[in-house]
This record gives C-alpha cells, structure tokens and sequence, in this order.
C-alpha cells in the first residue's frame, strides 16, 4: 500500500512554517525565503545547468521530494494568497510548470474545474476530510505515495488523523515568531513514530519521523 509522506518541510526553531501576512508579493509573509535558503544552494536545486551547489547532508535530503511520489495533496493556503478563488486566471505560484510533476489536490471551500500545467501537474479542488481525500487521492496516485505538501495547517491535520506515515521537516536556525505553526495540539505524537535528527553544516536540522508498525 501507497504511503502518506511529507518532503522537506522547512519550520523555524519556534515551530513556524510561513510567517505572515501571505500576499501574492509574499506567499512566506514576513519570513521571505528565509526557511528554504538551505534548500536554494543545494546542487538538487540548481540542476544540471547551474554550476555549483552542496552536495552533502540536505542535497540528499532535497533529492527524497519526488521519487516514488504519485500525486499531492495541499492546502489552499499553499496554492494561492486569500482570496485567489476569485482570480480565475490564478494557476498558483509556480508558472506553467510546477515543480510536483502528478495530480495535486487542493483542498479548498471554493470549487473549480481542473487545471492542466506543463510537466505533468494538474490541480484538482477537492473537499472533505483528511481520510476521505486520502482515500480519493491514493487512487490518482496509482500505487505510488501520497505527498502532503502543506501548509503546516493541512500537515497537522494529517497528524492528528493518525495518516502520515513518513514526515520530514528542515529545522532552520531562525525565530519568526508569528504566522502558521506545526506543531500546535500534537503532544506526545514522538509516542507514534521513529525520530531520527540529522544535522547540517549549513545550519539547519533534519528531523525524520517514521511510523511505528503496530
């Protein structure tokens, strides 16, 4: 059976994993790219036509986001700044081709049809709960795992569902103290899984939890 997986979910030492206000200008807030600058100066990021870049600890890691991947689930929040539902000509952040290459679900109030990207990735606007998305979503994903992408609100619920099978989340050396927070309500989640932490040069902490079986 497929499993449920977070890559690479970058979070601050006070547990925020986007600051605030989101903007078109600013879908981070006031935490601008801060949390992902680790992931930026890996070779993984800079591809095979931009010289340069680490390829130690956090390479690796970066490297884990797409294979074995067969589709993504993610919140509205990480698809567009409030009020995108009423642009119908938003597509998200990315461009023509976003970097998830599968079906990505969004999980929103506001209904749309389909949007078909280069590279593979269509958006779908889906509602429900966690377990009835999942289930929707694993049958798109044909076998392969389930990423859950974010925001750190739709993470969480995942948690708390008992769904999330495999989370890795990049602890970056920095305070932001507002915004969207992971680990609010989640006491004694440690209990559920294998934690393993792994540090960095470049500062940052690797933080891997892996569901017990049983």
């Amino acid at each position: 059976m497929s499993r449920t997986r977070v890559t690479s979910f970058a979070i601050s030492l006070d547990g925020f994993g986007t600051g605030e206000p989101q903007t078109r200008e600013t879908p981070f807030g006031h935490a601008g790219e801060r949390l992902h600058e680790w992931m930026f100066a890996t070779r993984w990021w800079r591809g095979a036509n931009e010289p340069g870049g680490s390829r130690g600890v956090d390479d690796a890691f970066a490297r884990q986001f797409e294979p074995g991947i067969g589709a993504e689930i993610m919140g509205a929040n990480k698809f567009g700044p409030p009020g995108w539902h009423e642009d119908p000509d938003w597509k998200g952040w990315w461009g023509p081709n976003p970097p998830f290459h599968t079906p990505t679900f969004v999980l929103t109030h506001h209904a749309r049809e389909p949007i078909e990207m280069e590279g593979g990735t269509t958006f779908y606007f889906v509602e429900g709960t966690p377990q009835e998305v999942l289930e929707q979503v694993r049958e798109a994903a044909g076998g392969k795992d389930v990423r859950i992408g974010g925001g750190a609100t739709i993470i969480r619920d995942f948690l708390s569902a008992g769904l999330i099978d495999h989370l890795h989340v990049v602890q970056v050396p920095i305070l932001l103290g507002r915004g969207s927070r992971l680990w609010d309500g989640l006491e004694g989640l440690e209990k559920d899984f294998d934690v393993e932490a792994v540090t960095s040069p470049s500062g940052v902490t690797h933080l891997t939890f892996t569901r017990t079986e049983g």
